[in-house]
């Protein structure tokens, strides 16, 4: 037994030896590393994610001037994204990063390409990735779902609107993963006595209708499942909530930001800080597929005291002392 842990020692020195005397790559072939950005949304948007990503290559040691960067927005259309996409790997980028739901072009026209992504879903419920730990193909990155998450979302509305029986979820359930999330907000909505009524939609007629039918049926509090649709109805569902009197918690400061009550989830842009870190590893000859997918390692609790004003909620004490950020 004592020999069989030596040598398992033995090999993993070895190959840690190796990896510190390997030559990066990209460097050795004597040019500057060109990097592919690839957003659906339009580049209005790039403080969300570009940005925070660049920051991580600053602290990777990639400064001004030591890498080329092409851009590809998609202004909300995935033909759009397609297309320049395409006209972009004519320049052969070393590494592909994708945000969001740009994972889809993205896989579609990287072939072998490595694929660093920032997305919401589950990759492996998407069939994106065979596994958390060895994603396996061309591809790793970060995921910003995290069914542990889903239970304290709960926790919390229970705690600052305690009356809330009826509770209300709304997710998109062609978010890759919504199943498992929808399946953990009822196990903990249960457990604390509410009532739940779920309302999948996929657009924003949907979310429409949805929200007419849970002011119908008297929904006293809302969870929201975010995604890039959530995302981007985040107005519409702080409108329902305030008009409505009915607390709102979902995952992304950006909806506490745009009205909703709470948010508890990951650090977006820390998220995609850390992007360039499997970017790194990449130039320096790393396989994508030997490298995890990572879930959320920075999050954060945001609560808007205005909309809990505008609610007639008062926010208890021991809510803001954990609080990451106050919105006044």
């Amino acid at each position: 037994m004592e020999e069989g842990l030596t040598d398992i020692r033995r090999r993993r020195l070895l190959a840690g030896f190796a990896a510190c005397l390997a030559v990066p790559s990209v460097a050795a072939q004597g040019v500057r590393p060109r990097i592919l950005w690839l957003s659906l949304i339009p580049s209005a948007g790039r403080a969300g994610g570009l940005v925070p990503f660049l920051e991580g290559m600053g602290a990777q040691g990639y400064g001004a001037g030591s890498f080329e960067l092409d851009e590809c927005w998609g202004d909300n259309s995935r033909d759009t994204l397609e297309r320049r996409a395409l006209e972009a790997m004519a320049k052969r980028p070393n590494v592909l990063v994708s945000q969001g739901p740009a994972i889809h072009v993205a896989r579609k026209v990287a072939a072998s390409t490595p694929l660093v992504f920032g997305m919401s879903g589950d990759p492996v419920e998407m069939g994106v990735a065979t596994s958390l730990a060895r994603p396996g193909g061309n591809l790793t990155g970060v995921t910003f779902m995290s069914y542990a998450l889903v239970g304290k979302r709960v926790e919390l509305l229970h705690e600052i609107a305690p009356p809330a029986r009826r509770l209300a979820v709304l997710s998109n359930p062609d978010h890759g993963g919504d199943a498992k999330e929808l399946a953990a907000t009822r196990e903990a909505a249960t457990g604390l006595g509410f009532q739940i009524s779920h309302y999948p939609v996929r657009n924003a007629h949907e979310l429409e209708s949805a929200l007419a039918a849970m002011t119908a049926a008297g929904a006293e509090a809302l969870v929201v499942h975010p995604d890039a649709l959530m995302i981007e109805q985040r107005a519409a569902i702080a409108r329902f909530s305030l008009e409505r009197k009915v607390p709102v918690i979902s995952g992304w400061a950006v909806l506490a930001e745009g009205g909703s009550l709470m948010t508890y989830g990951p650090n977006l842009q820390a998220c995609y800080r850390r992007l360039a870190y499997f970017v790194d590893r990449i130039l320096r000859g790393a396989k994508p597929s030997e490298l995890p997918i990572e879930l959320p390692n920075t999050v954060e609790l945001v609560v808007n005291l205005k909309s809990a004003q505008a609610l007639g909620i008062t926010v208890p004490p021991s809510i803001l002392l954990r609080a990451d950020r106050v919105i006044v």
